[in-house]
């Protein structure tokens, strides 16, 4: 993993997409901090696979890190 501005605000909002629960959730602000960025996520980011290689891996330890789930595989309809 390595520092890319553009890796880490993909994987944020992929992580936030997917874990948030509801405005107003503390996961849910990460679209307000990135729209303050400026960011603007392509229209083709849907999932994880559609992030780079150090974009997954951002990803996942977000994931791990907030979520206490050591797999970011799907499981039972779970993200």
């Amino acid at each position: 993993m390595y520092f890319d501005r553009f890796d880490i605000c993909e994987a944020h909002y992929m992580f936030a997409m997917l874990w948030h629960d509801g405005m107003w959730g503390e996961i849910y602000s990460k679209f307000g901090q990135l729209e303050r960025m400026q960011f603007r996520p392509s229209p083709c980011l849907e999932e994880p696979k559609d992030l780079t290689m150090n974009g997954r891996e951002i990803y996942r330890q977000l994931v791990v890190n907030r979520c206490g789930i050591k797999s970011t595989a799907p499981m039972n309809g779970r993200r």
